[in-house]
């Protein structure tokens, strides 16, 4: 693919072929719908949706599919067989251009990620405290 430098959703849509724009419209109206109040950006120069400061929903046209990312394992397991005729591979969802995207299914990820996304993600540490003293973790 040629470099490019979107600079809104609007033009990276206009940007792709009839096929592939019709689906992406499809995806873009359930993700807004789903998320009414996220700021619509391009972040890594595909459509990204950003809720409370944080990006919880790309979306990206390709030649024979229409993907949404970051799809990870709590996703997978809320979702179960649902995704089930969808492609999954590296956090993506590949929705092929062959049948439309399930506008529904994506609205509902949608929602799903905005909330995953609002929790703060935990800390890891390799030691716990214990009476203002660090205690190495033990290890099974």
């Amino acid at each position: 693919m040629a470099k490019t430098d979107f600079r809104s959703v609007d033009q990276y849509l206009a940007a792709q072929p009839a096929a592939t724009r019709a689906e992406l419209a499809r995806v873009r109206a359930a993700i807004q719908k789903a998320l009414p109040g996220a700021e619509e950006v391009i972040s890594y120069q595909i459509p990204a949706y950003v809720v409370g400061g944080r990006r919880v929903l790309y979306f990206a046209g390709w030649k024979e599919h229409v993907s949404l990312y970051p799809i990870g394992a709590r996703l997978l397991a809320a979702f179960g067989d649902e995704l089930e005729p969808y492609a999954v591979e590296k956090a993506t969802l590949r929705f092929p251009l062959s049948r439309p995207v399930p506008a529904k299914l994506v609205e509902r990820i949608a929602r799903f990620r905005a909330a995953e996304s609002a929790v703060p993600a935990k800390k890891k540490t390799g030691a716990k405290k214990k009476s203002g003293k660090k205690v190495a973790a033990r290890k099974a």
